[in-house]
């Protein structure tokens, strides 16, 4: 495949940005103020339209580093940039996701996906193949011990941490952070399994008066 055609490729991508869980988000509570308190107890938010790309191969840390934005220096861990507008997930020795954590930097993000990309660096479509929810507020660490068997309380899972374990028996990625002062898991899973896996997340976050909410309410 041309460089042309791969770049054609990338722009379409991100260019189909959407919900796995369209049908499931058509009840989401959007009043402001109840959604914000929400989002501060317990809420389940989807990210899935918001921009992501990856890139896997020796050379792709030294191409996001040619952006002039940060690594993590070991896997399974995330670093923001200056601005906490993007997050770098590295997931093994030479895989690397960024995602908008600000939903603001879709521009900036398409701008790096279209780069020439160097030898032994190729482009991974997490837009497509992962969903992304945001698990936020006070009772996440409660709600996950419900349906994850690994230890996420701060104690043992630390902030900017990542597991790549098995949730509610489906394979995610779980990214502790804040947004916004708010704590939040970042849960990235198979597309496929985004519904089945928002039913699981709501069912068990139904002990803790959680609520499904639009992005509004933690931006």
């Amino acid at each position: 495949m041309t460089e042309t055609n791969m770049n054609a490729n990338n722009t379409a991508q991100l260019s189909q940005q959407r919900s796995f869980v369209r049908r499931k988000t058509a009840e989401l509570l959007y009043d402001n103020s109840a959604a914000k308190s929400y989002a501060e107890n317990l809420a389940l938010i989807d990210l899935s339209s918001i921009t992501r790309i990856g890139f896997r191969g020796a050379n792709a840390q030294s191409h996001i580093e040619s952006v002039q934005l940060s690594v993590p220096s070991k896997p399974n861990f995330m670093v923001q940039s200056a601005d906490a507008a993007l997050m770098t997930l590295r997931l093994s020795d030479n895989e690397y996701w960024l995602l908008d954590t600000s939903t603001t930097s879709k521009d900036t993000l398409e701008d790096i996906a279209l780069l020439t990309v160097p030898e032994h660096c190729y482009h991974l479509y997490c837009q497509n193949s992962h969903a992304w929810f945001v698990l936020t507020g006070n009772a996440i660490e409660q709600v996950m011990a419900k349906v994850c068997g690994v230890d996420l309380r701060i104690e043992a899972f630390p902030m900017q941490a990542i597991v790549q374990t098995s949730l509610a028996r489906v394979n995610a990625i779980i990214v502790r952070h804040e947004v916004n002062n708010i704590p939040v898991f970042s849960i990235l899973s198979d597309s496929a399994s985004a519904e089945y896996l928002w039913d699981a997340l709501l069912d068990a976050m139904g002990e803790f008066n959680g609520q499904a909410v639009g992005i509004e309410a933690l931006y």
